[in-house]
């Protein structure tokens, strides 16, 4: 494979020894295989083109102090790589702690949530004595299934029995359309 014009080595001496065209000639030459590699590198866009202006600029600055001619594609590439880094542990660094987003309900969605639980509360009071006791200390109070049945007196399979019919009854009153609901209307 043909040796890359930006990386020739008398291009390189030329430029390392001062000589401002061949400066220029060599930064115009990496150009594209900076940005190349910066792309490859980075995070974004962004920070590629950035990435890649900084290493431009450092090899214009610094051409001077390249040890040997042939080493400049590393060196070009380690300046990339640094940079790029670099600007990934700033973004990190300026990015704000997450924290949760407060959604303030709006009054018809607070309205919503009013009839709903007046439709739960609703239904759980229209359940047998026996069904809503056991439903509350289960699902309201969140006591166990053991406590529960230990507390009415009761086996753990009655209670299981009575928490089933009493969820049944709650979830087939729920499902049923709210009176003056719109869509039992249509």
């Amino acid at each position: 494979m043909a040796e890359t014009t930006w990386s020739d080595e008398q291009l390189v001496a030329a430029a390392r020894g001062g000589d401002v065209q061949s400066i220029a000639a060599l930064v115009s030459d990496a150009h594209p295989h900076v940005q190349r590699f910066a792309r490859s590198l980075c995070a974004t866009p962004e920070d590629a083109e950035d990435a890649a202006q900084e290493a431009l600029i450092v090899l214009y600055r610094k051409i001077g102090t390249l040890r040997a001619t042939g080493a400049l594609v590393s060196w070009m590439f380690r300046i990339i790589r640094n940079e790029c880094i670099r600007r990934a542990h700033f973004m990190k660094r300026s990015l704000p702690p997450f924290t949760e987003v407060t959604v303030v309900p709006s009054a018809e969605d607070e309205m919503f949530e009013r009839l709903e639980a007046a439709r739960v509360a609703d239904a759980i009071a229209a359940l047998p004595t026996d069904q809503r006791q056991v439903l509350i200390m289960r699902d309201v109070q969140g006591l166990s299934g053991r406590m529960v049945a230990d507390r009415l007196g009761l086996s753990t399979a009655a209670m299981k029995s009575r928490l089933h019919r009493a969820r049944a009854a709650v979830q087939r009153t729920l499902s049923d359309p709210a009176p003056g609901d719109l869509d039992a209307a249509v």
